[in-house]
This record gives C-alpha cells, sequence and structure tokens, in this order.
C-alpha cells in the first residue's frame, strides 16, 4: 500500500513539475523568445504532452499566474505551433466510435471543418493570390463570393460558444474556452471587415491582402485546435446525455456550409422522443393577479412580440423566452450558466459593471439600441426587485423596433 502511495505521490509531484515548465515556456513567449528556442526547450524538457494537460496550461495561466484571458489569446497561435506534433492524442476507444457516428455534434464539427478548410485554403487561397497579382474586378468579384460564404463559419463558432463550452464549464474547464471565444470574434471581425473592404473597394490592395491573409491563418489554426484540443477533451469529459443535448439544441443555431448527414440517435435511446414541456404536470400558478396553469403561462411568454431572459441574483441564467422569431441565437445549455460565460471575454466587463450598477442600486435599468441584419433592436435590462428592494436578478427584454418606426398617422378600426 505504502508503494501505490508513494508512486501517486511522485506522479503528483511529476505532474506539478511538467505544468511549471509549460508556464515558463509560455512566459518566455510572452518575454519575446523565439517560437525556434522555445520549441527546442519544450521538445527537451517535456517531451510529450496530453489534451488535458494544454486545457490546465490554459487555465492556470488565467487563474493562478493572473494571465489576462487577451494575452493568453495572443500567445495562443504561437503556442499551438510549439504543441503541434507533441500533443498524445490518446482517447477511449468508445469516444473515437462516437464521433465517426454520423449526426454526432464532433462528427458534424469535423464535416464542417473539411469544408471551412477547402474555401479556405483552396479557393480563397488561389482568388487571393490572383487578387495580389492583378485587383480586376473580375478577381474582386470573386473574393467577395468567398467571404460571403465565409461569413457561415459564424453558426460554426456559435454552435461551440453557446452549446460545447457550457457542458465543459460544468466540469471546470474555462481556460481554452475563454480563450477561443476570443479568437473566434478577431476572425468574425475580420471576415465582416474584409466584406465591406470589397464591397467599398477604392483600390486599397494592401490592407485587403493583410486582412485575408490574417483569416486565412487564424481560420486555418483554429481548426486544429479544435480538432486536437478542444474536441477530443470535450469527448473525454461530456457524457452520452449531454452530447444528446448539443445535438437536439444544435438546429436552433444552424450549420455552416454542410448540414448533418442524418439525425444522431444513440442506440439506447427511442426514436420516440419526449419533450421537457410533455413531461410537465399540468399544476396550476396561483398569481397576485390571477391564476395560469403552467402551459398557459409559457404559451403566453412565447407568444410576447420580445425576447425575454431571465438571470438570477447570483448572476445565473434561468430562464429565455421561446418564441418564433428569436433576435438572437439562444439554446437550452445557457440554462445553468453565469451570464458572464454567455458573452464573448471583451464584452465581459460591460455585463460586470451593468449587474453591479444594479445590485447597488445606482441603477433600475438601461438601455441599449443596435443595427443588427435587417433588424433595429432595441435592448433593455431592469434590475427585479422584491417587496423588501432586495436585488432579484435582472431582466433582458429585447425587441425588433424597425417595424414600429415605420407606424404613421393613426390606425381605429379592424380591417
Amino acid at each position: 500500500m505504502s508503494e501505490l502511495i508513494n508512486n501517486r505521490a511522485e506522479l503528483k509531484k511529476e505532474a506539478s513539475e511538467r505544468q511549471q515548465l509549460l508556464k515558463e515556456i509560455i512566459k518566455d513567449l510572452h518575454a519575446g523568445r523565439s517560437v525556434e528556442e522555445v520549441k527546442a526547450q519544450f521538445e527537451k524538457a517535456v517531451g510529450n504532452i496530453s489534451v488535458s494537460e494544454i486545457s490546465q496550461l490554459e487555465q492556470a495561466l488565467m487563474e493562478e499566474e493572473g494571465i489576462p484571458v487577451e494575452e493568453v489569446q495572443r500567445l495562443c497561435s504561437v503556442h499551438t505551433a510549439v504543441f503541434k506534433g507533441s500533443i498524445d492524442d490518446i482517447h477511449a476507444s468508445t469516444s473515437q466510435k462516437a464521433e465517426e457516428e454520423a449526426g454526432h455534434p464532433i462528427h458534424t464539427f469535423k464535416l464542417e471543418n473539411k469544408e471551412i478548410d477547402l474555401l479556405v485554403n483552396f479557393k480563397l487561397q488561389l482568388h487571393y493570390e490572383r487578387f495580389e497579382k492583378e485587383d480586376s474586378p473580375d478577381n474582386i468579384q470573386k473574393l467577395s463570393e468567398d467571404i460571403q460564404l465565409l461569413v457561415e463559419i459564424d453558426k460554426h463558432y456559435s454552435r461551440k460558444e453557446n452549446l460545447l463550452f457550457p457542458f465543459l464549464e460544468k466540469y471546470g474547464i474555462y481556460g481554452p474556452t475563454q480563450v477561443m471565444w476570443g479568437v473566434d470574434d478577431r476572425i468574425r471581425a475580420a471576415i465582416k471587415l474584409a466584406k465591406q473592404q470589397l464591397e467599398d473597394y477604392h483600390g486599397e490592395k494592401q490592407d485587403i491582402l493583410n486582412n485575408i491573409y490574417f483569416i486565412i491563418q487564424e481560420a486555418t489554426e483554429m481548426i486544429f485546435k479544435e480538432e486536437n484540443i478542444l474536441f477530443p477533451m470535450a469527448l473525454s469529459t461530456l457524457t452520452e446525455d449531454e452530447w444528446i443535448k448539443i445535438a437536439a439544441e444544435s438546429e436552433e443555431i444552424g450549420y455552416c456550409l454542410i448540414k448533418p448527414v442524418e439525425k444522431w440517435i444513440p442506440k439506447r435511446v427511442s426514436m420516440q422522443e419526449t419533450s421537457a414541456l410533455d413531461k410537465i404536470e399540468s399544476g396550476l400558478i396561483q398569481f397576485e393577479t390571477g391564476i395560469l396553469s403552467v402551459k398557459q403561462l409559457e404559451l403566453m411568454l412565447n407568444h410576447l412580440p420580445v425576447n425575454i431572459t431571465f438571470i438570477d441574483k447570483d448572476d445565473v441564467v434561468r430562464y429565455f423566452s421561446h418564441g418564433k422569431e428569436r433576435i438572437f441565437a439562444r439554446t437550452k445549455a445557457v440554462i445553468g450558466r453565469t451570464v458572464q460565460n454567455c458573452h464573448p471575454p471583451k464584452s465581459v466587463h460591460i455585463v460586470e459593471k451593468l449587474l453591479n450598477d444594479f445590485k447597488s442600486g445606482k441603477k433600475d435599468s438601461e438601455d441599449f439600441w443596435i443595427k443588427f441584419k435587417d433588424k433595429y433592436v432595441y435592448i433593455r435590462y431592469f434590475a427585479v426587485r422584491n417587496e423588501q428592494s432586495e436585488y432579484m436578478g435582472t431582466l433582458e427584454f429585447t425587441q425588433n423596433i424597425h417595424p414600429i418606426q415605420a407606424i404613421d398617422g393613426e390606425k381605429r378600426i379592424l380591417d
């Protein structure tokens, strides 16, 4: 027994030492050492590294060393180059089989990555090189078509961020999710900029070349990070029930460049699915001003011409309405997730400021309005307080006011 205890202690010590070495390497990169120097040090000192250790490294850098998420994002591409070829992808055979099943979320993610890789490294690269030689209208048009297709990558990233990340966070895995979300946002922003540059082209050739080169490099690196770090880690962490939930919610956000070849139904799951609503008992809820059944209340909320989300006093998302037309994507995976982790890292400070103002009593509401696709979106936040004025949570109220702005005159009779 003492030998077993000693072995465990030795393994724990070895893991701790390896983690410390990895931290030092990343710090060296941050301090300006070259990738080649660090790569040699990495291979000599550490050898092979598992996917879980990369996850622990990123999280330790942020939590224990106090390195901001933005810094880890900046280093992410560099340390990927170091780790490439050194990752020890050891996964259970059950995980390998699961990801190969048509319709499984990972199978779909990988099919999308193949299409993204083909679009970015074949079509876009080819038209990039032609545009580099000659910025003719035809070459500009070809690039524009490629970039328009690449806008679809938002669906791939959104499913990852709003479905996969919440489940990983339930297991305490935050580092990779925060880092990847930040990089995803930079890729999205670059695609949006390229689209605008090509639509309003006035000879800014080098600016476009620089931006598209960035897109090609970052999108390619993200494919590697997903398939060699994120997906294996998720497969070894999430349960089959959790993958079923992700698969069921994916349609809500949509797919990038392809659609799943078929619906994924594990053998143990019945073909006849029972929805959560069917399981709700038909009880009545007594309000101060009336009585409603659970079904009536849910239907009423879902028929409002607005989207409602409620966050409790601990910043946890507890409810969102599910109307016919959602302005922003919401999936059931956000339920039970802190609202801070439902937003990109770059905007978390805004969320924190808003919630702190509500909790302190400094504010009771806050309004924003933005143009989003063909909509003009009015976003309102209200502090929810009880009879003793204690903060109980925040209500988000989102509405497309574009049709309302078009109203003129009066309407007094029924058409």
